[in-house]
């Protein structure tokens, strides 16, 4: 085969034993395409890539520097670097012999393309064609992706290079409020996209944090840290503990909060650049929580009228914030219809 270039020592002939049967020339073969995820480590394959791996008469890679190839070196499997047209491929195949292909990151299409036009000829006895997966992306994986996108537009482009945590803080901000919007909306593929720009904030952040000189984390350190919390606030999935409605539930998750973070006051931690209605919200849920008796306090004008509401709103299990939301579209919708413009 003129198209093969080996990159190991040994040659990708037959190996000893796997010579065709007498009466055997004709027999169309077999074609394995084995597939690898980048975001799985090389070598780490599954039981029948290996398999299929062995007992082929010849292994072919298109890109010499494929990350699998010093692994299956490794385990004396013998690669030959090649880019071979589909007609070539089948023609390696004569004989009933197996040749697997090491997929490189493209998955082959022009190859696969070029099978399946021999196919289609129908003047051509094609081999058995099979696709194996040799590794799987575990749930989550896509987000190796992200990270490593993030990292090269951090080195390489003139605007997220000279980012800081301060100056992108205000799309944090926004990027929350549109999420919010699509949920509110019902509108899953504005849901989707919108949590997405919510992780992005997340990664970018993560990566302006490798830079500090004094106290570097990643992004790893912060998935870590989110870990650590979930499976520590939640002892009736991880420990002993029993939880059998979600107040008990809640109940878990204030207590070990509590033992965390040692706070002085119920009021620490609450921010209070937040909108007012839901500020107002979260310092009478915190307040209700501790069992603190606090009366409001009294005075002229609206803002205290509208403390009043929100308290209110939140012992009734009511989000002042969206209900008021909810209530502006309502008067949105009305002010078109009065300009004679559709909601």
């Amino acid at each position: 085969m003129g198209y093969v270039r080996s990159v190991n020592e040994t040659s990708p002939e037959p190996r000893p034993g796997t010579s065709p049967a007498p009466g055997a020339e004709a027999a169309p073969g077999r074609i394995v395409l084995l597939t690898t995820s980048h975001r799985v480590a090389p070598g780490l394959l599954s039981w029948p890539a290996w398999q299929a791996l062995r007992s082929a008469d010849a292994v072919l890679c298109a890109d010499g520097a494929h990350p699998q190839l010093p692994y299956l070196r490794e385990a004396g499997i013998a690669v030959a670097e090649a880019s071979p047209t589909a007609q070539e491929l089948v023609d390696a195949c004569a004989g009933g012999r197996t040749v697997v292909v090491v997929a490189t990151g493209e998955g082959e299409p022009a190859l696969t393309d070029g099978l399946a036009r021999l196919a289609g000829s129908g003047r051509v006895a094609m081999p058995e064609l099979e696709l194996l997966p040799a590794s799987y992306d575990l749930p989550g994986a896509r987000l190796l992706d992200l990270v490593q996108v993030m990292d090269r537009i951090r080195a390489e482009c003139p605007w997220s290079s000279r980012q800081t945590h301060e100056g992108l803080a205000k799309y944090g901000i926004e990027e929350a409020y549109e999420l919010v919007e699509a949920i509110e909306a019902g509108d899953r593929t504005e849901l989707r996209e919108e949590l997405g720009d919510v992780l992005l904030q997340v990664v970018f952040h993560s990566r302006i944090a490798e830079e500090d000189p004094d106290a570097p984390f990643s992004i790893d350190d912060v998935a870590g840290g989110i870990v650590a919390k979930l499976i520590h606030r939640h002892p009736h999935v991880f420990g002993d503990e029993r939880a059998e409605t979600p107040e008990d539930v809640k109940e878990h998750w204030l207590r070990t909060k509590a033992e965390e973070k040692q706070r002085a006051s119920v009021t620490e931690g609450v921010p209070l650049g937040q909108p007012g209605l839901a500020l107002a919200a979260k310092l009478a849920s915190r307040t209700r929580t501790a069992g603190l008796a606090v009366p409001l306090p009294q005075g002229e004008g609206v803002g205290y009228e509208l403390l009043a509401l929100a308290v209110r709103a939140e012992a009734a299990g009511v989000d002042p914030e969206a209900a008021l939301r909810a209530a502006a579209r309502v008067y949105r919708d009305a002010i078109r219809a009065a300009e004679g413009l559709s909601a």
